[in-house]
């Protein structure tokens, strides 16, 4: 457990995306802990109940609990939006994510699996949940990648129709992560909302993300399981003796949400060699990530896909 600590959240109504494990349980982990009521969000109730079990045993007084959401589906994103209407949001944790499943895949609306899940999810449901974040002036944390520094954002090819290479769609995904949180800060700036809006990444943590991302590419042979789970459990093994766990990984995106430091249209991510472990800090951008038109032209083309727009004006 971390020694940080930040002021009270009692009171306020946090949201995590994909926080059955890793670091999304471990960020729900570390809201509770500052007495946030915790809305626990994933694809399995199961997974779910064993979350909020997991909670409940570190923080006996924790108010949670589970709503599905499955971040690959539009259709559902618009149920749980429903779902929280009438309700503030305090703070919104933009986190669930798939990485480099080996065979392209896609959501349930057609999208590459990653770009679809990790980014024009997160859009879609930002866009959706609006009037309640805006009633709760909430903080919102998009959670990017080191990964971001080499992504690139190919407009003619967001969906990977013509080619499927699987680090660099989900380098993609993590870039635009990035230049999502940044974009919306300055709207949200332009039209004087009550929003704080941060992004963060984890550095080199071990996470759920691998083991489920490893899972989607299972080959029905016996010898492409293997496969498989050797390179799953390469990778957890590599982040581990260069990088840090999830609760440590988790900090950045605690520091952004809730610490006093944490500045509006900020980044942050731990402060040791290359960003990959260490304390809370601000974070270096990649130099990709300062140009306002590929942001522009990302949220377009996210408008575009999703059908999903921010309705500034009628909140005005």
């Amino acid at each position: 457990m971390s020694d940080i600590r930040y002021p009270s959240c009692a009171g306020r109504t946090a949201v995590v995306t994909g926080a059955t494990g890793g670091l999304g349980l471990a960020t729900a982990l570390g809201l509770a802990r500052h007495g946030a009521e915790v809305i626990v969000t994933g694809r399995n109730a199961e997974k779910g109940r064993e979350a909020l079990a997991t909670i409940e045993r570190a923080v006996p007084q924790a108010r949670l609990r589970f709503e599905g959401l499955d971040l690959a589906s539009l259709a559902s994103i618009a149920r749980f939006t429903e779902r929280m209407e009438g309700q503030p949001i305090h703070i919104l944790v933009n986190n669930a994510g798939v990485m480099a499943p080996p065979q392209r895949r896609s959501t349930q609306d057609g999208f590459e699996l990653q770009f679809g899940t990790n980014h024009l999810g997160h859009f879609a449901l930002t866009g959706r949940l609006l009037p309640s974040l805006i009633a709760g002036q909430a903080h919102i944390v998009t959670v990017a990648s080191l990964a971001a520094w080499k992504g690139e954002i190919p407009l003619d090819d967001l969906n990977s129709t013509e080619s499927y290479k699987r680090f660099a769609r989900y380098r993609q995904s993590k870039l635009a992560n990035l230049l999502f949180s940044l974009e919306l800060h300055r709207r949200a700036r332009a039209m004087n909302a009550p929003l704080h809006v941060r992004a963060a990444h984890p550095g080199w943590s071990t996470s759920a993300i691998i083991t489920n991302s490893a899972a989607l590419g299972l080959s029905r042979s016996p010898v492409g399981r293997v496969l498989s789970l050797v390179q799953d459990r390469l990778g957890n093994g590599l982040f581990r003796l260069m990088g840090q766990d999830v609760t440590a990984g988790a900090e950045p995106l605690l520091h952004a949400a809730l610490s006093p430091q944490a500045q509006d249209g900020g980044y942050y991510g731990p402060q040791g060699s290359g960003e990959r472990r260490g304390p809370p800090g601000p974070a270096i951008l990649p130099p990709v990530a300062m140009g306002l038109s590929l942001s522009q032209n990302l949220w377009q083309a996210s408008e575009n896909m999703t059908g999903v727009r921010f309705d500034w004006e009628t909140l005005a």
